[in-house]
């Protein structure tokens, strides 16, 4: 490896821990709002609505 390859690879070594520290701020934004919407009102019909589908679907609701 000349000196030129070596300078280029050691600028990048950041990148990919940024790149997880940007996902998994996502995924904890993602996590929080899933959250907020199951526990409340909303949640609550929306699992019913799809338990009941699913009941009618096998045939027994």
């Amino acid at each position: 490896m000349t000196h030129r390859t070596l300078a280029r690879r050691r600028t990048d070594d950041g990148i990919t821990t940024a790149e997880y520290a940007v996902g998994t701020a996502a995924g904890a934004g993602l996590a929080g709002l899933l959250y907020k919407l199951l526990t409340g009102g909303f949640g609550d019909r929306l699992l019913k609505t799809l338990f009941d589908h699913v009941l009618g679907l096998l045939g027994i609701g």
